[in-house]
């Protein structure tokens, strides 16, 4: 059975390029939503097996997001992908228990990377 990502950004361009790399890459299903809120009641109903998460978004932002899957799922892996990565954001996912944190201005291929490890643990 192919495994599930869910993409959650505001930007609809992130959203489209994420889904072309993770499914071209990854060979995954990928499913989106637009902020925190939306994110929370997806991954709920999708029970994905991994979340890729912004930080800055309306309603909701990521960090409040991941507090809020993590309290219903505390085993779902969650990558926060963000522009907006600092000393705050990275102790509070940590304290949240975020798997990995992956700045925006990274090559792709560090996504790529994290993601493989997570949705593929016991991959050679």
């Amino acid at each position: 059975m192919r495994k599930t990502v869910l993409i959650v950004d505001d930007n609809a361009f992130v959203r489209r390029a994420l889904q072309k790399l993770l499914t071209r890459e990854l060979a995954v299903e990928v499913r989106e939503a637009q902020n925190g809120k939306e994110a929370i009641d997806k991954a709920g109903e999708l029970r994905p097996d991994l979340i890729v998460l912004d930080i800055s978004m309306p309603l909701m932002n990521g960090l409040e997001a991941a507090r809020a899957i993590k309290s219903l799922m505390p085993g779902m892996p969650i990558i926060l992908y963000s522009a907006f990565t600092n000393a705050f954001a990275k102790e509070e996912a940590h304290l949240i228990g975020v798997s990995e944190l992956v700045p925006k201005s990274e090559h792709a291929s560090v996504l790529i990377q994290k993601a493989r490890r997570l949705l593929y643990p016991n991959a050679a």
